[in-house]
């Protein structure tokens, strides 16, 4: 375990994920998008643990941390909160006793795109602030989840000089320009996948120059083809490690974070920690759900020697 304490904000989220045999491409007519309905038929329903937070900390306790998770429940949250409740700290979770906990409804077609259902229940709810012992000596990151907290920590964290990692992922569409610009100008660390940054650098009018000037590290996610790392005036191209079979593609950004997050706790070489997170993503899309896979320490330098050749844990 590293010596900083890691803040992990974002959802807590109930997972019906379903795979649809075929692609959505050839059941939508572009010229027809206006009256759009459709229907597919799905092969598997699978009911699962995810949301953001909980696949980051899910995949935080497999490399030895004990993340903290800050966000809102339901008053079904037994179930999930038995499962991590070994696998992280949940003290500074907010239970709303008349609300469900968020879930999701996710199709993945066989190109891995996906259409998704969301409810974001509980999590509409701010968590709200939290007590500021916490923030000594740690590491954090605000990923999707409640707005209003998204704002809040963003604020926090840097009038506190807390190192953060922001991560407005699927959040973007509902983050104004302001939001958007104060979570960036005083995060450590932004990231996003390729869809992402594009609309982040639209919403806010920012070049990808003036973005990766206004954080330490600029990372944008390129799924199968790896990530892009600028740091220090450089740019790292990150290859992705290699899946043995390919399953669900759901919750592999949430794993290549919790690499990240790991990485950067233990003051690693950036590149190093780009191929680290990568390798602690491909695990995810090698089972069918967020939280399903497993690895070992020993497992994990195996697998790293072996896409990284020369580099090692």
């Amino acid at each position: 375990m590293s010596n900083k304490k890691i803040l992990v904000s974002g959802s807590l989220v109930y997972d019906r994920i379903m795979d649809f045999p075929g692609f959505f491409k050839d059941h939508i007519l572009p010229d027809k998008i206006h009256i759009l309905n459709v229907s597919f038929l799905v092969n598997n329903l699978k009911e699962g643990f995810g949301g953001t937070a909980g696949n980051i900390a899910y995949n935080l306790s497999l490399l030895g941390e004990e993340p903290i998770i800050l966000t809102s429940v339901g008053n079904d949250f037994a179930v999930y909160q038995k499962w991590l409740k070994k696998k992280a700290d949940l003290s500074q979770i907010k239970k709303i006793k008349k609300q469900h906990t968020a879930s999701a409804y996710i199709i993945t077609d066989k190109a891995d795109n996906q259409i998704t259902g969301f409810n974001p229940g509980a999590m509409s709810v701010s968590r709200g602030r939290f007590n500021k012992g916490l923030l000594k000596d740690c590491l954090a990151i605000i990923s999707p989840g409640n707005i209003n907290d998204i704002e809040q920590y963003a604020r926090l964290y840097n009038k506190e000089k807390v190192k953060y990692i922001f991560d407005p992922g699927q959040s973007i569409a509902s983050l104004n320009k302001s939001i958007l610009k104060t979570g960036i100008k005083g995060a450590f660390c932004l990231i996003g996948n390729d869809y992402e940054i594009s609309i982040i650098k639209k919403k806010t009018g920012w070049t990808g120059k003036v973005l990766s000037d206004k954080v330490k590290i600029l990372i944008i996610t390129k799924g199968v083809k790896g990530s892009r790392i600028f740091y220090q005036g450089k740019k790292y191209r990150i290859p992705p490690a290699q899946p043995k079979i390919t399953h669900d593609p759901t919750g592999a950004g949430d794993a290549y974070r919790a690499g990240l997050i790991k990485g950067l706790a233990e003051d690693w070489p950036i590149e190093k920690v780009g191929r680290f997170a990568s390798l602690v993503a491909v695990y995810a899309v090698e089972k069918y759900g967020t939280q399903a896979h497993k690895f070992t320490w020993q497992a994990l330098q195996k697998r790293y020697k072996k896409n990284y050749k020369s580099y090692t844990i």
